[in-house]
């Protein structure tokens, strides 16, 4: 089949759609893209305090960006996340999220944020064609908040959540990551202010993603807090999914559904349909392994998407059935920090 189609250029021309498949079979639809390793919060699940960041040289230009995400569109990629480190910390982000938003084929963009911006930026993201958000909350004490993210305010994030509901945002998710001793003393009350709010909430277990110590202490299942929520919650399992690794329960009561993603209690790996693009250029065809392919050269070469499409279709030849992170809470094999992988 072929349909017309617009290049990151403008220019009008006919493309087929093929489909993307790996060598498991699966098909590879909905890609990752991460815009910049920088970001506004310090969390530290996701980065050392003392982070250094990637000289600008070797990040992505916008250009790049749109130029990768057109040949994922041609290969029949049809959703597409951006995410960070904080995306909306990117200098001319909405650039780029304007003509995203505009690109035929591309069905589903959204959008993964800290919220620190969204009071600026809601509304442009909505008009801009941004279909849902994402926003990381991991308590709703301000004190606590400032030691998970170090720099962050919790009115800000407060602020964004609510201009994303104004801007006319639905079904946006709150992202909890669980960590014992930490912010498990949070979860009913997040839960609860998810519901107040009209808002959904997936509490996601910690990865060992980056040399960060004392994982094993903090690790709490998802089948301990969901078993925790239920004594306060009536919950329902859902069997609608969204094709990602969460598992969706339903607020008796309410719209709100509360998921759990269980990287280690539950390995994911087998309905897999994505592959993440760093701010580098590196395509990631699995978050828990190192196996990449660098599409930067490619992309800073006179070679035209031909050869950038090949390098795409070829990556899934490197594409694992799966990963184990349960063997790697104190020595992760993936020592890349979560902000340099994107999201």
């Amino acid at each position: 089949m072929h349909h017309l189609s617009r290049d990151a250029s403008g220019e009008t021309h006919r493309r087929a759609i093929a489909a993307l498949v790996d060598k498991h079979g699966r098909r590879i639809n909905y890609v990752r893209l991460s815009i910049t390793d920088r970001c506004d919060f310090r969390c530290n699940y996701c980065m050392a305090e003392e982070m250094i960041f990637l000289p600008r040289h070797e990040v992505m230009s916008l250009d790049e960006c749109l130029r990768v995400a057109s040949v994922f569109v041609g290969l029949g990629v049809n959703k597409l996340r951006i995410t960070g480190g904080e995306p909306l910390v990117r200098k001319n982000a909405m650039w780029l999220i304007e003509r995203l938003g505009a690109m035929q084929g591309l069905d589903d963009l959204v959008m993964t944020t800290n919220g620190s911006q969204l009071a600026r930026y809601a509304q442009g993201l909505r008009n801009a064609g941004v279909k849902r958000l994402n926003i990381s909350l991991d308590t709703l004490k301000a004190e606590q908040f400032r030691q998970i993210t170090r720099t962050g305010s919790l009115a800000d994030v407060l602020k964004g959540i609510s201009a994303a509901g104004a801007a006319g945002f639905r079904r946006t998710k709150l992202n909890t990551v669980m960590m014992r001793g930490v912010n498990d003393d949070q979860f009913i009350d997040l839960v609860r202010f998810a519901v107040d709010n009209g808002l959904d909430i997936s509490f996601i277990e910690e990865m060992p993603l980056g040399g960060i110590a004392g994982r094993s202490r903090t690790y709490i299942s998802a089948e301990e807090t969901r078993a925790r929520i239920s004594e306060c919650f009536d919950l329902s399992l859902l069997s609608e999914t969204s094709g990602g690794p969460a598992r969706y329960w339903k607020v008796s009561g309410s719209e709100s559904r509360v998921g759990f993603i269980s990287p280690h209690s539950h390995n994911f790996c087998d309905t897999c349909n994505r592959v993440r693009i760093t701010a580098k250029g590196e395509l990631y065809p699995c978050l828990g392994q190192n196996d990449v392919v660098n599409l930067l050269p490619i992309l800073r070469s006179k070679l035209c998407n031909e050869e950038l499409r090949q390098a795409i279709v070829d990556s899934m030849g490197i594409k694992p059935f799966g990963h184990d992170f349960s063997s790697q809470m104190e020595s992760p094999s993936v020592i890349r920090f979560m902000s340099m992988t994107g999201g």
